[in-house]
């Protein structure tokens, strides 16, 4: 199949952006973004409320009742969004529109143990990266991880009398004491991910620092997309990524004769 984006006359006949996400996608992140916030900050005045440095955080939310409403809303918007996700990513399967790209490949284990070498010093090549890294594909996989986990857990305990009826007699005295733990634990292991792995790899690296508009706009720029992710740039342009290698080639003879 002949690549969307073909270019096979001179290399500055190329767009300035490549389109990265589509309306959907977007959409569905400033969702995720927003209810993550939500249940970031509400959660957090929650689980530390005998904390006397809490009390205010809770006054600000109208109280523990009202910052658990709001709590409960946002956990229900994130799983209905994770739903439109998955939906619209089986709508695109029928369709024939349906990437790949993001399941992990064996080449995923070879680019980390190459980073690991360029980074250690032991190789002065970095990995040739596809559409996603790996650390993208990891990022997006501990979602749906995280989803599940607190997804459930959170609807358990905002609707406890429904969810016993799905519990075992025997597991009454310890299981509503696993499902908080569970709850609480993934919340907290979420927002340090997020803080630390998602926001740097995405936004706080030198190259897009002090913020990538890529979530916004839904478009990459050229100059990004041949350095960061040069295989995919060799799959969109195969007409100018040929005429790139063969000015290089011929520049090199020059300099050797």
């Amino acid at each position: 199949m002949k690549p969307e984006h073909d270019v096979t006359s001179h290399p500055d006949t190329l767009p300035k952006e490549v389109e990265r996400f589509n309306i959907h996608y977007r959409i569905q992140h400033v969702i995720m973004l927003t209810s993550f916030l939500v249940l970031f900050f509400t959660g957090w005045a929650l689980k530390f409320s005998e904390v006397e440095t809490s009390y205010s955080w809770i006054h600000f939310w109208g109280g523990t009742r009202t910052a658990g409403i709001l709590h409960r809303i946002a956990g229900i918007t994130m799983i209905l969004d994770s739903l439109y996700h998955v939906l619209y990513l089986t709508y695109r399967f029928f369709r024939g529109k349906l990437q790949w790209d993001l399941i992990p490949v064996w080449k995923d284990f070879i680019d980390l143990y190459q980073n690991m070498r360029y980074f250690l010093g032991f190789s002065k090549e970095k990995p040739r990266f596809g559409r996603f890294t790996y650390l993208q594909k990891f990022d997006y996989w501990a979602v749906f991880w995280g989803i599940f986990i607190i997804g459930f857990s959170g609807l358990a305990l905002a609707f406890p009398t429904k969810a016993a009826l799905f519990f075992p007699e025997a597991s009454k005295n310890w299981i509503w004491e696993l499902i908080y733990i569970m709850h609480s634990d993934e919340a907290l292991l979420a927002i340090v991910f997020i803080l630390f792995w998602h926001f740097y790899n995405e936004h706080l690296r030198p190259e897009v620092f002090p913020m990538s508009w890529v979530w916004i706009t839904g478009k990459i720029s050229m100059h990004e997309l041949q350095q960061e992710h040069p295989m995919e740039f060799e799959r969109l342009f195969p007409g100018a990524h040929a005429q790139t290698v063969t000015s290089e080639d011929e520049t090199d003879e020059d300099k050797t004769s």
